[in-house]
């Protein structure tokens, strides 16, 4: 339990004098992290009393000179003159010397000053050098606001979810101060200690309630990214922001170690028993793959028969459908044949039969004409023979009413009529 507590890390602030900031600062003491330095002050007003007896002796310079007269008096009043003269100079520029080599303050590479006027603070300084001409301004605190500081915490008797006490659990972080003025205003050094001492021990029961004492060593190096963003939103008023955290070591106690030890016994046994069993079951292993390794070959060989096998049939099928398709190709020839043999009889025949409707076809033409020809001939001979019609002259007005011309008109009439006119011959040969 000793030893635990004395890994804490313990934060305060040291007085010390410029000098020495620089070493306080990246070194610090046994034991302490010193994120702010009070510095020392060299800061006097004695300069203050040489410029008020500089500036006496001139004003007394001067008096004198108006003071003086002829003769032996005024020489002397001239001689003390040019002596206090000479005395306010020197302690003039004396008392501007002193005030100029007090006014300088030089803060370091990576650290801010806190500047303050009357004790009110007023800003911060950057790393360099800076001149204080007021002579009531002072840097009343050197704050680290560049380095992660690293931070150790031992938790001593944290209980598990079994409510199991742990030997310890060491908790490590690392935190930055990133606002100088509201962590030397709000709480300080040695509270800020105090404080984050307390939010770490917290946050880390916290973690260990949650955990089973068997698996306590899980603890080692596990994810603690939620105790980091706690832990920020509870040290963020301060002016600080914690870096980066982790859980280095888990210690449990006695009787858990010894069970522990007959576990990674067990383990060993296990590990020792699995790598037995590996190197059998890689024997048989082994043998299975020869076995199957023969199998393929002998699958091999037959699929090697077997396609040697369908390429035959194969073959013989190709041959049997090429003799197949030949016998095809010569029956359709023959069949070609027969058609186009047909099919030349028949355009023959039909050819015949085309030339012989065309003398018909001549003859009947021929006939017709010669139909025609002896109708004309007939009509003709039949023209000649037709009966001279009778005219019957009557008296000049044109009219007969005589009974003679009565009875002839009346035999001739019906024998005019009952004769073939001369043109019908041709009219019949037209119509045929």
């Amino acid at each position: 339990m000793s030893t635990a507590r004395d890994r804490r890390s313990v934060i305060s602030e040291e007085v010390a004098p410029w000098s020495e900031i620089r070493q306080l600062l990246r070194g610090g003491e046994a034991g302490k992290l010193i994120p702010v330095i009070i510095p020392r002050q060299h800061r006097r007003l004695w300069w203050l009393l040489l410029l008020w007896l500089g500036v006496f002796a001139l004003l007394t310079g001067l008096m004198l000179n108006l003071g003086a007269s002829d003769g032996a008096a005024g020489i002397a009043y001239g001689a003390l003159a040019a002596v206090s003269y000479v005395c306010g100079a020197l302690l003039v520029l004396a008392g501007l010397l002193w005030w100029w080599r007090s006014s300088i303050a030089e803060i370091e590479q990576g650290t801010n000053g806190v500047l303050t006027r009357y004790g009110a603070v007023t800003r911060t300084l950057d790393p360099g050098r800076h001149y204080l001409w007021h002579p009531w301004s002072r840097v009343d605190f050197v704050v680290d606001t560049a380095t992660e500081i690293p931070y150790s915490a031992p938790v001593v008797a944290c209980p598990t979810r079994e409510n199991v006490p742990l030997r310890s659990i060491e908790f490590f972080l690392k935190f930055k101060i990133t606002d100088a003025v509201l962590f030397v205003r709000t709480i300080g050094a040695g509270n800020f200690d105090l404080v984050l001492s307390s939010a770490v021990q917290d946050a880390i029961r916290q973690r260990g309630r949650q955990v089973q004492t068997e698996r306590a060593y899980d603890l080692r190096g596990s994810d603690v990214a939620d105790m980091q963003e706690l832990l920020n939103r509870q040290l963020s008023r301060y002016g600080v922001r914690i870096t980066g955290s982790n859980i280095p070591d888990v210690q449990l106690p006695a009787q858990y170690q010894q069970h522990l030890a007959t576990r990674e016994r067990v383990a060993k046994e296990r590990t020792a028993y699995e790598q037995e069993w590996g190197l059998t079951r890689k024997r048989r292993i082994d043998s299975l793959q020869m076995d199957i390794e023969r199998a393929k070959k002998v699958r091999d060989a037959r699929i090697v028969e077997v396609k040697a096998a369908l390429n035959k049939a194969r073959e013989a099928v190709a041959q049997l459908l090429e003799e197949q398709e030949t016998n095809a190709q010569k029956v359709r020839f023959e069949i070609e044949t027969r058609g186009r043999s047909g099919l030349i009889s028949a355009e023959n025949e039909a050819r015949a039969q085309r030339r012989l409707a065309q003398a018909y076809r001549d003859n009947r033409a021929v006939l017709q004409y010669e139909l025609a020809r002896r109708r004309l001939e007939v009509g003709a001979i039949l023209a000649g023979k037709a009966p001279q019609p009778v005219v019957v002259r009557t008296d000049g007005t044109g009219t007969d009413t005589s009974a003679l011309s009565t009875l002839l008109t009346a035999q001739l009439l019906p024998r005019l009529t009952a004769l073939p006119p001369v043109n019908a011959p041709r009219r019949s040969a037209e119509d045929e």
